[in-house]
């Protein structure tokens, strides 16, 4: 099987092998909170959510890792409660890595056919896939993934899986995902603190991806914004791949702040408003009602209209909006977006209001995240559910790659330190 693994030790997820009643574990750790969850592959490729747990998080600031001890803390309590909800022990776990920390580079390779009789072997693509990896990447980088996009074979394109048949030549066209280094570390050193080993890291917007948006939607052109607590991740797909993906340092603790300081009123309070009424657009407003809060000492009652805290969230929904739709129309990704907007993520998206802003802002049809059918019910769950459904997903077609981990039979996985493992690999591969 072939696996590449960086001097930090992260292990590229090219593909592998999944079957049928394989759990895997997906975890998010976000701005606000860390959220686990367990699942079962089932026939067709179907997950089964066995178990999940959230908990507020404390160590993470716009989506960098500040405080390791309390992060690792809030897996603890995380994993806890989907283990609970399971019955069952988790020994690892895949992670997401949020865009800011993340850049993507395209890159092909090629290859001449070794065999006499010209049949494309596994060792064929592996050598392809090797050769792809070389890009120039910083210093302050590394990389954490490979995704395939296409084989091409003596010019004939869009083949998945090339093994078994025939040509003179094999290409390879991929994205390079590299993570920054330390961003990394601190990722893996959270998860590891608690006990349990990190099977890879996944992009964020690979694994919301996954479970908010359609397989014709990303054929035909789609935006995804995933408002969260701290960062929004804004990602463009096309004809199945991921063509753009960037983030800002702003989300729904902004929002909340902005709320606060307008007000003059608690963030205690601030956050109270924006969850109760979930309202972002001022015409939505049915009563306008005065509603008693804390003065800003917290010694003091004081009344405040609903309208004052819309205005001031309806005005933070627009720069959002905005920015990420100056962020697409600066990018090579302009244009050709045939499915419209998906907005998602607990920051903003599901308050009455935001859906008009979008359309209003990109001119084109939008719609909120749906997470009903994937059996996750809360939008918060929605990336680590998606990270579970990227792994299974990322065997198909394919019978090459890294080996996909899983953990059967309700038991611990043999403990290995994830970066204790990096030089026994390196001695390996190269």
């Amino acid at each position: 099987m072939l696996c590449f693994i960086g001097f930090i030790g992260i292990p590229y997820i090219l593909g592998g092998f999944v079957h049928v009643n394989d759990i895997i574990v997906g975890m998010d750790i976000g701005t606000s909170k860390v959220c686990t969850v367990i699942g079962q592959l089932g026939k067709d490729n179907q997950i089964d959510i066995l178990g999940k747990g959230m908990e507020y998080c404390s160590g993470v600031k716009k989506g960098v890792i500040v405080d390791i001890e309390a992060t690792a803390d809030s897996i603890r309590a995380s994993v806890h409660k989907a283990e609970q909800m399971a019955n069952m022990k988790v020994g690892s776990a895949y992670v997401n890595i949020i865009g800011a920390h993340v850049s993507i580079t395209s890159n092909r390779n090629c290859v001449a056919i070794s065999a006499e009789n010209r049949e494309i072997t596994q060792k064929d693509v592996e050598r392809v896939l090797y050769g792809v990896k070389n890009v120039n990447i910083s210093e302050d980088r590394e990389i954490i993934d490979i995704i395939t996009k296409q084989y091409i074979i003596d010019g004939y394109d869009e083949i998945i899986d090339p093994v078994g048949m025939m040509g003179v030549k094999l290409e390879v066209d991929a994205q390079i995902v590299a993570g920054k280094i330390t961003s990394v570390q601190n990722i893996v050193k959270s998860v590891e603190r608690t006990g349990i080993k990190v099977d890879g890291i996944v992009v964020e917007a690979l694994a919301t991806g996954q479970a908010a948006l359609a397989s014709d939607e990303k054929d035909m052109g789609v935006i995804l914004i995933d408002v969260g607590a701290g960062v929004t991740d804004i990602s463009v797909y096309k004809k199945q791949n991921l063509v753009f993906y960037n983030s800002l340092p702003v989300g729904g603790e902004h929002i909340t702040n902005d709320i606060s300081i307008g007000l003059k009123i608690p963030y205690t309070d601030a956050e109270k408003i924006k969850k109760e009424y979930r309202l972002a657009l001022s015409s939505l407003i049915k009563n306008d009602q005065e509603i008693t809060v804390n003065d800003l000492d917290g010694n003091n009652k004081k009344s405040v209209r609903i309208s004052e805290a819309v205005e001031i969230i309806e005005a933070r929904v627009y720069e959002i909006i905005s920015l990420c739709k100056n962020l697409i129309d600066g990018s090579a990704a302009k244009g050709g977006i045939g499915a419209g907007v998906v907005l998602t993520g607990g920051g903003i998206s599901y308050s009455d209001g935001v859906k008009e802003i979008a359309e209003e802002v990109f001119e084109l049809p939008v719609r909120i995240a749906s997470y009903k059918s994937f059996g996750i019910g809360q939008p918060e769950f929605a990336t680590a559910a998606g990270i579970i459904k990227y792994i299974s997903n990322r065997h198909k077609g394919s019978n090459f790659g890294s080996d996909i981990t899983v953990q059967k039979n309700n038991r611990l996985p043999k403990e290995s330190g994830f970066l204790g493992r990096v030089s026994e690999f390196i001695k390996k591969i190269f």
